[in-house]
């Protein structure tokens, strides 16, 4: 279902990015409702972390649509991520694109900026991904 607010698009001229499960710009109109949702971790209520980078992302995504679904929004609705990553390297990135995927069938991606970093929070914890989503 598309979101009339907002507007997912890579402009001529820039690299397409849709194999790397991404889109280059989100436009908002100025009098929609924004979400923001804190970055999310790999693990449940039980706050267990795995070893395993898929089940941690999974899990993520999990975690991000419990809370896009509290404000009655989709994933069609998210119009940014900032992906953080632990030790990345090319095949957690094929993870994250799999994932983005299956998530966006239509290609429509979000914004996405992803950083690796040495260490984040909590020991284990391999991602960590934050959301912009706009409200219908």
């Amino acid at each position: 279902m598309k979101n009339e607010n907002f507007e997912i698009k890579s402009p001529e001229g820039l690299y397409d990015p849709k194999p790397h499960g991404y889109s280059h710009m989100a436009t908002v109109n100025s009098n929609s409702k924004m979400v923001f949702i804190a970055g999310q971790g790999g693990s449940n209520m039980d706050g267990v972390l795995s070893d395993d980078f898929k089940v941690q992302v999974d899990i993520v995504f999990e975690n991000i649509e419990i809370a896009l679904k509290s404000e009655g929004l989709l994933w069609s609705d998210v119009v940014k991520l900032t992906t953080l990553v632990v030790d990345y390297d090319s095949s957690k990135h094929e993870v994250l694109i799999a994932v983005s995927q299956k998530i966006w069938p239509d290609l429509k991606f979000p914004v996405n900026t992803l950083i690796p970093v040495s260490r984040l929070a909590l020991d284990g914890m391999q991602i960590e991904i934050d959301v912009t989503a706009v409200g219908r």
